[in-house]
């Protein structure tokens, strides 16, 4: 499956985030949504990234955009996740990878020498009619608002 790229539609998408609530995409109709993919809660890198996007929530809220997280991981894990760092944004439980799946950003990943199946930390910015406006793919997990800013 193709990742999704920037000019396409994004498919709308339903997930249950860290409350069990359902997230449509279509709940963000006319709205700038930023959605991020990261691998794994509370590991280190996702929980730069994720600290990062909230200490720059305000600014990221006042270019228009609202912001979902979302990883493979239980709605357990990422309520604790989400109460531990005071996220300001919802994090979805994409425990099924339908959204990841969807977006594309499942594949394989080397670490340490090794390769495996998973996430791969991505970002898109979706416009007010819900098309791909931007793909982030090199992450900078400590400074990911500014990329999400640079062109807003």
């Amino acid at each position: 499956m193709s990742t999704l790229k920037e000019g396409d539609k994004v498919p709308d998408f339903e997930a249950k985030d860290q409350d069990g609530n359902t997230i449509k995409l279509s709940d963000y109709s006319g709205k700038k949504v930023v959605v991020f993919f990261y691998p794994k809660a509370s590991t280190p890198g996702c929980t730069a990234e994720a600290c990062n996007l909230r200490d720059n929530y305000k600014e990221l809220q006042d270019a228009g955009y609202s912001i979902l997280g979302v990883s493979a991981d239980s709605q357990k894990r990422q309520t604790n996740f989400r109460e531990k760092y005071e996220f300001p944004f919802p994090l979805l439980a994409d425990e099924d990878k339908t959204v990841i799946e969807t977006f594309g950003v499942w594949g394989p990943k080397k670490f340490m020498g090794k390769e495996y199946e998973g996430i791969n930390r991505t970002t898109f910015l979706i416009d007010e009619k819900g098309i791909v406006e931007r793909v982030i793919d090199k992450v900078k997990t400590k400074d990911h608002a500014v990329q999400i800013l640079e062109n807003a």
